[in-house]
């Protein structure tokens, strides 16, 4: 988690304040905002996993999805076995049409953790790799 005592940012803010502004821009479906707001994190804790994954989120929420797509790779660099960051990743790539990819992806995340929106997604992907 971000350090409540997060660097300040040129309007005085600490990164810890952006950091939960851009979560609850984010949970009000705002996520262009939302990574506005999230700059002073990414800015001072560039590799913190709690940011690269709301970056990531909010990324793959606006639609920028080679963006969501490098924020999830940076957070599996750091670690493999995080199904989450697997999880959204595949669905990001699902959402790119590179559903090999996205089968990997899901497999991995699901076989880590068999929680039914991980299968739900696996299936999804299957069932389109099935009709191509």
């Amino acid at each position: 988690m971000l350090a409540q005592n997060g660097d300040a940012d040129e309007t005085g803010d600490g990164a810890f304040e952006a950091f939960r502004r851009a979560e609850k821009l984010l949970d009000a479906r705002r996520p262009r905002e939302a990574l506005a707001a999230l700059e002073p994190a990414l800015r001072s804790q560039p590799d913190l996993p709690s940011v690269l994954l709301l970056a990531g989120r909010a990324y793959f929420k606006s639609a920028q999805l080679r963006r969501a797509e490098a924020m999830f790779n940076r957070l599996l660099e750091q670690d493999p076995a995080d199904h989450y960051a697997r999880f959204i990743l595949g669905r990001t790539l699902q959402r790119q049409g590179r559903l090999i990819e996205a089968r990997a992806q899901l497999r991995l995340a699901y076989s880590m953790r068999s929680l039914p929106e991980y299968q739900d997604a696996l299936s999804a992907v299957l069932a389109r790799l099935k009709l191509a």
